[in-house]
């Protein structure tokens, strides 16, 4: 028996969109306890993921350099009420997304793809030669 993937619908992604531009607000202003934060400049969402019901929200992180993500994610799930708090007061949705941050791989997925597409063609120029 197949899964069906079910695609988000229009308003997931639409209120997806929203909560990105809230959160990288609150990332740029950067009032953060943690000092992991701090230097949250680096962190770009990549993308935000709101579930059918809307209560539940996963935003995906890059970080220039991709140095402590680890650090970063737990910061940020740390922080995650400051969060909420400024998309409550942004939004005039009727719950309060609970936000969870994860690493977006995405990015280094297709390096790697980009990578061994590359090995590929190498290879054919050279068995040509």
């Amino acid at each position: 028996m197949k899964h069906k993937t079910r695609e988000p619908s229009q308003r997931q992604l639409r209120v997806g969109e929203q909560l990105k531009h809230i959160i990288a607000e609150v990332l740029q202003r950067g009032h953060f306890h943690s000092e992991t934060l701090l230097n949250s400049g680096r962190v770009t969402i990549s993308e935000v993921r709101a579930s059918p019901d809307l209560r539940n929200a996963t935003a995906y992180v890059i970080s220039m350099g991709n140095e402590n993500m680890d650090e970063i994610i737990a910061a940020l799930n740390d922080e995650s009420q400051s969060f909420q708090k400024e998309i409550n007061r942004q939004s005039s949705m009727k719950f309060t997304p609970r936000i969870h941050f994860k690493e977006d791989e995405a990015f280094e997925e297709a390096q790697k793809i980009e990578s061994l597409l590359r090995d590929i063609n190498s290879n054919r120029k050279s068995d040509s030669e």
